[in-house]
């Protein structure tokens, strides 16, 4: 278990607040997704009873960590910067997975995030089922469990004082409390300079929050991560290069996501496309968009321009759909540098 003797001051390049989960991942057929009741591309959040039905369905799974925050804190310190995590896990079995690799990977996770296993909707670790179809689209079924309780009382404020970005996921804005303890995390982060970066995550989530997102690109927000799908929801554009446009009015670092396209870097000098990093095949896409925030995050906390930043987010991403999975399992530094980022 990760422990508490790195000192508070110790400044982190990017503390990443968001779900703790554990992902079981599965091939499945569309089909499959269809007898189950879920939109394929989609993630939804299942309670504990209809968690256990869709498990009970699925074929031969792989466990591993997961929650986008976290992997995005993972791509973090895999190209060698310093990530914290904020979340929060059960003292069960599922945690017990989370906190042995998210301290593998190299990330700050604190003791204090350790809940007492409880019965009921909210006393096990949190746990996503990502189906993966034969394209390599994933579709999820998350119970969030006791990831979905973190509240202010949970925040580490010295944390979140220590680092240069505060990146937030927005699925975690789905729970109450989370959303209150959101809201103090980002008084803090400003109150000591900090950026704060919000990934979407995901079009059901911008459609159930839309008016709120927006609402936090106002002041609150500096940086927003997004795909191509996402951004125009937020604005209700009819066009992505509308939505563009619409970023660049509110004058926050956008970072917008466009699958084999690559990616929009817009600033207050306007939109800048960079491709997307060559890969020989797409395997499962779980991850693009957390590894995407991580290269780029990195690129952010290191004196790279936001193009340049974007270029690291593509080799990062390129990296993590070529296998099963949403964290790296090549060296991202290495591929990095190979590409003259690093």
């Amino acid at each position: 278990m990760p422990d508490d003797s790195r000192p508070a001051d110790d400044p982190l390049d990017v503390l990443a607040l968001g779900s703790a989960l554990v992902d079981v991942l599965a091939h499945a057929s569309d089909e499959e997704l269809d007898k189950v009741g879920l939109t394929k591309g989609s993630m939804a959040l299942v309670d504990l009873e209809r968690s256990a039905s869709i498990y009970g369905s699925m074929g031969p799974g792989t466990e591993v960590s997961g929650g986008s925050a976290a992997n995005t804190a993972v791509g973090v310190a895999a190209l060698g910067g310093r990530a914290g995590f904020l979340g929060k896990v059960a003292d069960d079995e599922l945690g017990e997975v989370f906190l042995h690799d998210i301290a593998a990977s190299g990330v700050l996770m604190r003791r204090r995030h350790v809940a007492a296993p409880a019965e009921g909707e909210n006393g096990a670790t949190g746990r996503c089922l990502v189906l993966v179809t034969p394209d390599g689209e994933r579709t999820m079924a998350t119970h969030l469990g006791v990831a979905g309780t973190f509240a202010t009382a949970d925040l580490d404020e010295d944390l979140v004082a220590s680092t240069q970005v505060l990146y937030i996921e927005g699925y975690l804005w789905d729970a109450p409390e989370a959303k209150s303890a959101i809201r103090r995390a980002v008084e803090v982060a400003h109150a000591a300079d900090a950026l704060v970066a919000l990934s979407l995550s995901d079009p059901f989530c911008v459609e159930r929050h839309q008016r709120e997102f927006l609402g936090l690109l106002h002041g609150e927000v500096d940086v927003l991560f997004a795909n191509e799908e996402e951004v125009r929801l937020l604005f209700g554009a009819g066009t992505f290069d509308a939505a563009a446009s619409a970023v660049e009015e509110t004058g926050v670092l956008g970072a917008l996501t466009r699958g084999a396209a690559g990616s929009v870097v817009v600033t207050a000098q306007g939109a800048t496309a960079v491709p997307a990093a060559p890969v020989d095949a797409v395997v499962d896409t779980t991850g693009a968009g957390d590894l995407y925030a991580a290269g780029f995050l990195y690129g952010l906390t290191h004196g790279q321009d936001p193009e340049q930043c974007a270029r690291l987010g593509g080799i990062c991403a390129g990296e993590v759909i070529s296998h099963l999975g949403a964290r790296p399992q090549a060296d991202v530094r290495a591929l990095a540098a190979a590409a003259g980022l690093l």
